[in-house]
Order: C-alpha cells, then sequence, then structure tokens
C-alpha cells in the first residue's frame, strides 16, 4: 500500500464499522486521526490496539451535530501537515416510519449525516496543497439508492448524501476523488431486535465479513485515481432485489 505516513481522518472512528476501519488503515502505515462525538473509552481502546502493532492514530472529538465544531475538525487534524484522505463514517441510524418522524428527528438526521459531511468536504479540499492530490469516500447505504417508507430520516439523508458524492466527484476534480461505499448486513444493529428474516432479502445469504468492507476501502483510499463519483456496494446484492 502506499498510504504509509499519509494523514487520514476517518469520523466516528471509535466503534464498531469505524474502528474496524481505522484499524484497517493504521495497518497501511498511515498516520489515523480518529473522530469521536461521545465516545471517549472505545476511542483510547481503539487508540491502544493501534499502538500495540505500532501504529500511529490521533484522538480528535467533535459533536458533528455542531456546524462550528465539525468546521474546526479538518483544522484540528491537519495543523501539523495536510490531511491525504478523509472518511465520512460518522452517521446516526433511528428505525422511524413517516408517522414517527418529527421535526427535530429529521434535522438530527440530516445535521449529521449529510451537513457535516458537505463543510468537512469543503474544509478538506480547502486545505490540500496546491499539486497534491486527495480522497473522499462517503460511507452510504443501499437504502440510499432505493429509497423506502421505513428509516425515512436516515434513508433520506443518505441518498442527499450519495448526490453530493457525485456532485463533489465534478466539483473536485482533477485533484480529489470522491466515491461512496453503499453498505448492507455488516454488522448487528448494536441496539434492538434483528430481524428473523433480514438475511432472506440479501442474495448472499450471510452477514458481510468486516474485513470485506475495509479491503473496498482501501481499495478507494490507494486504488487508481481514474475511478471518481463511484458507489459501491458492499451489499451481498441487496440493492438488487
Amino acid at each position: 500500500m502506499s498510504l504509509k505516513g499519509k494523514n487520514i481522518l476517518i469520523t466516528g472512528a471509535a466503534r464498531r464499522l469505524g474502528r474496524s476501519m481505522a484499524i484497517a488503515v493504521a495497518h497501511t502505515g498511515a498516520h489515523v486521526f480518529l473522530h469521536h462525538g461521545h465516545s471517549p473509552k472505545e476511542a483510547q481502546a481503539t487508540l491502544a490496539d493501534i499502538e500495540a502493532f505500532g501504529g500511529k492514530t490521533t484522538i480528535i472529538q467533535a459533536e458533528l451535530d455542531s456546524p462550528e465544531e465539525t468546521s474546526q475538525l479538518i483544522k484540528q487534524a491537519a495543523s501539523e501537515s495536510f490531511l491525504y484522505a478523509l472518511v465520512n463514517n460518522a452517521a446516526i441510524f433511528e428505525t422511524k416510519d413517516l408517522n414517527e418522524t418529527d421535526l427535530a428527528t429529521w434535522n438530527r438526521h440530516l445535521n449529521i449525516n449529510l451537513t457535516a459531511p458537505f463543510l468537512l468536504c469543503k474544509e478538506f479540499a480547502n486545505q490540500i496543497p496546491d499539486g497534491q492530490s486527495g480522497r473522499i469516500v462517503n460511507i452510504l447505504d443501499w437504502r440510499a439508492l432505493r429509497p423506502g417508507p421505513d428509516h425515512i430520516a436516515y434513508t433520506i439523508s443518505k441518498a442527499a448524501l450519495a448526490a453530493l458524492t457525485r456532485s463533489l466527484a465534478t466539483a473536485l476534480a482533477p485533484n480529489i476523488t470522491v466515491n461512496g461505499l453503499a453498505l448492507g448486513a455488516i454488522l448487528p444493529p448494536s441496539a434492538g431486535e434483528i430481524p428473523i428474516d433480514l438475511l432472506s432479502t440479501v442474495p448472499a445469504k450471510r452477514w458481510a465479513d468486516i474485513n470485506e468492507v475495509c479491503a473496498t476501502l482501501l481499495f478507494l483510499l490507494d486504488g487508481p485515481t481514474y475511478i471518481t463519483g463511484e458507489i459501491i456496494h458492499v451489499d451481498g446484492g441487496r440493492h438488487l432485489v
């Protein structure tokens, strides 16, 4: 991998999928800037795991529903040297349909899942020095490309992030690539019951191996620069049915 020595910011990197991404990226020799909002203990645990194999990471806390704190996040991570990549992973996910979704729920999802990535992408692009290149990867959901009536605030926020991904791919070309990962059944939910028939709708008939997600992320961070504006589904074919 050619990520050795590069600075990479991953939002929501203290736990679950973000943690796995941070560890995978750190294994390549990159310096991971590990963002969290409300998970200081988990962030410290992830930092300890990375440092155990000689990896380098820095923890940064910021509230992504605060535009002020969000805008400062890139500046903090790039205070000594510019960031090569930004992974917009942090998101909230609430299982509410249309009738259950009030304005506060709607705004909360849009602020964290869409507005924060928008602000981070702008700040990220502005800190790239002339003559240097960069990468942005937005973590999406298969629902973003096939919106339904469930999880409405979450789904619409991710659908808008997919549109933003494609828009920024042209706006930030040719020096910055912008791609997305649309995920499916990756990890069981941290709270609530898992639907019994969940995997019956997945052609692959299984949960993803977390390493499959990380391998795809690393491809987008270190693969061909001629790939931009793409949204790769890592969902076992769920978006097809």
